[in-house]
């Protein structure tokens, strides 16, 4: 019996390369990443499955320079952030997955769909030829002042996105 790869087999060979060149990306060039890149990393991450296609999340970009610097400082301080060209925030809604699943939708279903969102997301960055880095230590609270959150918003991760300043 002889074997022919199918396309599938293909698009799985570049999936498992992509996850063998993703690693995190602290060192970011002085370059912008377009807003069609963000637009095409924040369509990736909604593409990512979640509690009865909920998405009970919000994804918020910053780019402004000062924000990028708060940012880093509300991360306990990971300066590499503030040399983002974006940092996408991943904040889970518990209150909208409760509505459909209760308690155990508020605890964990929001926060699962919006880390899933994250990943999807940083498997495109370098897709795309971008470093990324999740960054998970932060001040809730602060981070939702920040960003003007609605009341109920749960920040779960911090994705700073570049272009990395070597190879990916």
């Amino acid at each position: 019996m002889q074997y022919a790869p199918t396309r599938a087999t293909v698009n799985a060979v570049d999936y498992f390369q992509l996850i063998e060149q993703r690693h995190s990306v602290r060192e970011f060039a002085a370059r912008d990443v377009d807003d069609a890149l963000v637009q095409r990393l924040a369509e990736a991450a909604t593409r990512g499955p979640s509690a009865g296609d909920l998405q009970a999340y919000h994804i918020y970009a910053v780019r402004q320079p000062q924000m990028l610097r708060e940012l880093a400082r509300i991360a306990a301080y990971q300066e590499f952030i503030s040399k983002a060209s974006v940092a996408l925030v991943f904040a889970a809604l518990p209150g909208e997955s409760r509505q459909k699943y209760g308690r155990r939708g508020r605890d964990l279903y929001a926060v699962q769909d919006a880390t899933i969102a994250c990943a999807f997301a940083m498997l495109a960055a370098t897709a795309l030829g971008l470093g990324s880095c999740w960054v998970g230590a932060f001040d809730e609270e602060v981070l939702c002042r920040l960003l003007i959150a609605p009341r109920g918003t749960r920040p779960v991760a911090i994705l700073a996105v570049a272009y990395p300043t070597g190879e990916i």
